[in-house]
């Protein structure tokens, strides 16, 4: 009888995709092996990608944050219209979420370094136009909304390849795949942190329209960052060529079947959908309303911010250094616990600010360690040919309930009241985490020690197929179990 992994190889083979083989399978559950994709490999260490990876990310998210707080400013003043600021916001970051999902077949195609490029000089032209225009008299509100459009659907297929690189770039740089992951989260959370005051400090000073000038030019320093320091991901020695013949729609939705199939990557990516939108509503709504009706004031926004990504970076910074040693599965639960419902807590039951403060502190060392942990499994359970596709689409799946995080906080408030809104959400948050933790597949989250023993091919509890990747066809998931 044909195995379910020769199976899903001549299935692979006639859509023209790539698999890993068993001695992929061996690599994997193996991270001693010489060619196990989250272990240095041998030969010369070259930094260059890793450095410039980060360089890159650190521009093109700074112009973002940047642009979050620069732009609705802009609006606000111009205009006086509290609605049209608003709407601001919501045309650039739909834009952005349907580009992300729509553009993985063609950043597996194209590759990841000329959607970067393309997309970092698109959002460049875009952004710079919008003052330029305003100048000579010309900028419409309604082109404004187009400029923002049209940022929002590059930003997001460029933002999407640059996390493509990760993987190559720590190989090259002879170091475990949590340390690129965690260097790439404590860089976007300084720029989360930073970019917003660089921005305040800007358009306090000199007017928003220079802080658009500089979040164009921080697009295309992130452009040519990219364009001289990086090279597309090469495959992997085990990995067969695709077949570029092969039609857009049938790799969307070779991508969303494998999303489908693969458990624990299902399971990871609609668990942070909630919790994304659950952080929104806190964010957007909780916090605010919370800091007035306490008295504590607009300071205690800034305050809770401020410590929470503090204490974050610093985490994401120890666990670039030592995640690779600890048990993901635990860290990851006890990180995102920790890191969000005890804040929750302290603000239903009207702790006084200083005791919120360190509760935000903690929940910030805790939150640290969640997103090293979460790259590093992402990137092992997609095999390269499938990156782009897999990776663009889940981080769109995981925004899709952003948008509806400010009328979920805003709906609680008018029924429950601020305390029984900070306790409801919280109760979510932690049914959030927990219910997927209690599913079998998440014991794939753990890094093995050993080769598996179980012949390639063969059926495990959980419905898994060791060693195989999904493809149209075939309902094994590619999963570490």
């Amino acid at each position: 009888m044909t195995s379910r992994h020769a199976a899903a190889q001549q299935a692979a083979e006639d859509s023209g995709t790539r698999i890993p083989g068993p001695d992929a399978a061996e690599a994997l559950d193996n991270p001693e092996a010489p060619d196990a994709p989250d272990t240095p490999d041998g030969g010369p260490r070259v930094l260059r990608g890793l450095v410039g990876m980060l360089s890159a990310n650190a521009a093109s998210l700074s112009a973002n944050r940047v642009l979050s707080i620069a732009l609705p400013w802009f609006v606000l003043t111009t205009t006086g219209s509290v609605g049209k600021t608003g709407l601001v916001a919501f045309c650039q970051i739909v834009p952005y979420v349907l580009a992300q999902a729509l553009a993985g077949p063609i950043i597996d195609r194209v590759g990841p370094k000329r959607i970067s490029v393309a997309g970092d000089l698109a959002s460049t032209v875009a952004t710079a136009a919008a003052p330029l225009l305003y100048l000579t008299g010309n900028l419409s509100f309604g082109l404004l909304l187009g400029l923002l459009a049209v940022v929002g659907a590059a930003d997001g297929p460029a933002n999407g390849a640059k996390g493509l690189f990760v993987p190559a770039a720590t190989r090259a740089a002879r170091v475990p795949l949590e340390r690129g992951t965690g260097l790439s989260a404590a860089v976007e959370r300084t720029a989360t942190t930073i970019g917003p005051a660089i921005a305040g400090v800007v358009v306090a000073s000199f007017g928003s329209l220079y802080a658009l000038w500089i979040t164009a030019f921080l697009f295309g320093v992130s452009a040519l960052i990219v364009s001289t320091t990086l090279s597309d991901p090469v495959p992997e020695p085990h990995e067969t060529p695709v077949d570029e013949a092969e039609g857009y729609f049938s790799r969307l939705r070779q991508g969303a079947v494998f999303l489908r199939d693969a458990k624990l990557l299902r399971s990871i990516v609609f668990m942070l959908a909630a919790t994304n939108m659950l952080d929104q509503a806190f964010m957007s709504v909780l916090l605010p309303v919370w800091a007035k009706e306490t008295g504590n004031g607009a300071e205690a926004i800034g305050l809770v911010v401020s410590v929470f990504a503090a204490t974050s970076i610093v985490a994401a910074l120890v666990a670039a250094g030592v995640a690779e040693r600890l048990p993901r599965r635990a860290v990851y639960l006890i990180g995102f616990t920790v890191g969000g419902v005890p804040r929750f807590v302290a603000m239903a039951t009207g702790a006084p600010l200083w005791l919120v403060l360190v509760v935000l502190a903690v929940g910030g060392l805790g939150s640290g360690f969640v997103n090293p942990i979460v790259g590093a499994v992402t990137y092992e359970l997609i095999p390269t040919p499938l990156l782009g596709r897999v990776k663009t689409l889940a981080q769109a799946v995981t925004w899709a309930g952003i948008p509806f995080g400010g009328l979920l906080g805003a709906g609680l408030v008018t029924v429950a009241g601020t305390s029984g809104a900070l306790w409801i959400v919280g109760g979510l948050y932690l049914v959030a985490i927990g219910v997927p933790a209690l599913n079998r597949e998440w014991s794939g989250m753990r890094k093995r020690t050993a080769p598996d023993e179980s012949p390639v091919g063969t059926e495990h509890g959980n419905g898994s197929v060791a060693g195989t990747a999904s493809v149209p066809g075939d309902a094994a998931a590619k999963e570490v179990v």
